[in-house]
């Protein structure tokens, strides 16, 4: 058991005057090896200052990096994204206004390239990471949907990202579309029903209300497919839409029956 001391004691025999000695090194030994810690602490610092000084301009250096990526490389980035895409928006246009065989060429071409132009599918490839090549892959979901691709137009339209009050409605209900071609009406449903719930304007909520509601009707939900009329009933009387919901109304009561 230790033995407390008083300040000022004095050893009163050999053996306790050996003791006060050995106690006296060790906390000297104590003290020096502190000492030569910060010692060498102080050594690292002074020799590898150089380098810490090197890792804080390689973080200074990144951060500057990353705010330079987006004012000389991102912003042009976008804007040759944007100009390399006009070819391929120009035959997705040409193609809405024409038919058979020349349509699906257009469509073809709106997604490969032509004339030494990038299509669709070159721009998401090469700007993966650029609004243009967002907007590609909601183009490339309807050149699918419009060339009987079912698959492929879920695929990129399902990649399709945008808060648009419009393209976003209409990408989901594209989905919605391309699930009924595939004889999956179930899945349809889901998506125009989403996609009329997405957003609140009288262009895309009456059109998938309606879709929602003949696609019900279809899969055995007269109920739901009367809840979807009324909405547009109510809500949005002025929609071209409105103009067949007695049509489909009459069919979801007598199913209900």
């Amino acid at each position: 058991m230790a033995t407390y001391k008083k300040k000022g004691y004095k050893p009163s025999n050999k053996e306790e005057q050996q003791k006060q000695v050995e106690d006296e090194s060790t906390t000297a030994e104590v003290f020096n090896t502190l000492d030569e810690g910060a010692g060498r602490t102080e050594t690292w610092v002074a020799e590898n200052q150089k380098y810490i000084y090197i890792i804080v301009a390689v973080a200074i250096v990144a951060v500057l990096g990353y705010l330079g990526y987006q004012r000389f490389v991102s912003e042009p980035k976008q804007e040759e994204a944007a100009n390399e895409m006009a070819q391929a928006q120009n035959y997705f246009a040409s193609a809405l206004n024409a038919s058979g065989a020349e349509r699906d060429s257009l469509f073809t071409m709106s997604l490969n390239g032509g004339e030494g132009k990038y299509g669709f599918l070159d721009i998401i490839d090469n700007y993966g990471s650029t609004d243009a090549a967002n907007l590609a892959t909601y183009n490339a979901g309807f050149a699918y949907l419009n060339t009987g691709n079912y698959q492929e137009a879920i695929n990129y339209l399902e990649d399709f990202n945008s808060d648009d009050e419009v393209l976003a409605a209409l990408a989901t209900g594209g989905i919605g579309d391309a699930f009924m071609q595939l004889e999956q009406p179930e899945e349809a449903l889901d998506y125009y029903e989403k996609a009329a719930s997405m957003r609140s304007n009288e262009f895309t909520t009456p059109k998938f209300l309606l879709k929602a509601a003949i696609t019900a009707l279809e899969v055995g939900q007269p109920a739901e497919a009367e809840e979807h009329l009324q909405k547009i009933k109510d809500e949005y009387p002025e929609a071209p839409e409105a103009e067949q919901v007695p049509i489909y109304m009459g069919q979801a009561r007598a199913a209900k029956q």
